[in-house]
């Protein structure tokens, strides 16, 4: 039996027409010989009306209710989807995450797969050539539904690749993977196959075609990935372990930019290393990511810095408090109006002079970064966000992206 697991974004399914666009598809590959698995998002842009719905009933509303009222989306979609599967002639079923058995962290709003039971997947797969599950969701120990945050039905999607150990697709309104966004910057290049390290690096840097968490999976159980669009016939994008040993690799694969980046200053920390833990555990216990991180001793204490989203203040303030709540004389700080411009390739492990390109590059676009990480195989830094751009377009010039 020859199973696939296709992922198909909001946009895709956006409208009735789409919908049944994305049915004929589907029926295409039933017609070459697959049973396929199918992971919908919700339509268009129905999480962020429900968001804003919410929103208007509670300026911050509880976390269990959203994560009720979110998941209805994906429903809607998984249902319409099958309808007109039927209509097509082909056997198909919609399924949650309770009938599918998703199991998920506690983490409301930003949860993590735990397991699949996929039994429930390979029986409906004797009687039924499609299953279309709702992405994006999941069930906790405690019965209650979860949401993985935004992007979660591609995570939703290559977790059950990676259960089912069969081969993922995810389409969207995009045809590939690109060297930079092709919105922004018309004369990007599409990649033809991009690794999982450095889809990683890009997705988690702020590159919006695929979700941070799906890459991990896929790199963990070694499930390749195909990126592609749901409107064309175009080539798309694999993501693969290594690249194919025809394939010339370029030093630098993609550069992209994270805009809305606050640059958080602890000052006075006692020089004990059981503090800076204590730190990252309570931001951890809230899911907060952090990135950027510089650590400078002086006198007997300690100054950190690092990067948070803007949209996670509120929460590193109480992440923050409790941790230090022992402590004396700590202060914190917040500056705001940063981006984070990044390079990242696996060139760069056996290329030499690669930073002082990418330096050369921010000089010429008049900017001095204020923090810089790297890896073998990323350099990012973070820069004013008013310059962001200007800086970006000087980096893809530089190493003709």
């Amino acid at each position: 039996m020859n199973v696939v697991v296709q992922k198909y974004g909001g946009s895709s399914v956006a409208t009735p027409e789409r919908i049944k666009n994305v049915a004929q598809r589907i029926k295409k590959k039933v017609d070459e010989g697959y049973k396929v698995v199918v992971v919908v998002s919700a339509m268009g842009k129905t999480t962020d009306n429900l968001i804003k719905l919410a929103k208007e009933i509670s300026p911050r509303p509880d976390s269990r209710e959203l994560d009720m009222l979110l998941a209805t989306g994906e429903q809607v979609s998984a249902a319409l989807l099958s309808m007109a599967l039927k209509d097509l002639g082909v056997k198909a079923k919609s399924l949650n995450a309770f009938q599918v058995k998703i199991k998920t962290t506690p983490h409301h709003t930003s949860a993590r797969i735990v397991d699949i039971d996929d039994s429930v997947i390979r029986e409906n797969l004797k009687d039924y050539d499609v299953l279309v599950v709702t992405g994006f969701q999941g069930v906790n120990e405690h019965g209650d539904l979860t949401t993985l945050g935004r992007g979660g039905s591609d995570t939703s999607a290559v977790a059950l690749a990676a259960k089912l150990r069969v081969p993922c697709e995810i389409y969207s309104d995009v045809d590939g993977i690109y060297t930079c966004d092709p919105r922004v910057h018309p004369r990007a290049k599409k990649l033809a196959y991009i690794t999982y390290d450095e889809a990683l690096e890009l997705t988690a840097l702020g590159a919006k075609v695929l979700h941070s968490r799906s890459v991990e999976i896929a790199k963990k159980y070694g499930i390749p990935i195909y990126c592609a669009s749901s409107f064309t016939e175009e080539e798309g994008t694999m993501v693969v372990e290594r690249l194919p040993e025809w394939l010339e690799e370029p030093v630098v694969t993609g550069a992209t930019i994270s805009h809305g980046q606050i640059k958080v200053s602890i000052s006075f920390l006692p020089k004990d290393v059981k503090y800076i833990t204590a730190i990252f555990e309570e931001v951890g216990k809230r899911a907060l990511n952090v990135d950027m991180i510089s650590l400078v001793p002086s006198n007997g204490k300690v100054f950190l810095s690092f990067t948070i989203l803007e949209d996670h203040k509120e929460d590193l303030d109480e992440a923050l408090k409790e941790a230090l709540r022992d402590v004396e004389g700590w202060k914190s700080t917040y500056e705001g109006g940063f981006a984070k411009l990044s390079i990242v390739g696996v060139g760069m492990r056996t290329s030499p002079g690669v930073a002082a390109r990418f330096f050369e590059a921010l000089e010429r676009a008049g900017v001095t970064p204020e923090l810089v990480t790297t890896s073998e195989i990323k350099i990012s830094c973070l820069v004013p966000e008013e310059k962001a751009e200007e800086a970006l377009k000087s980096v893809i010039e530089e190493f003709e992206l």
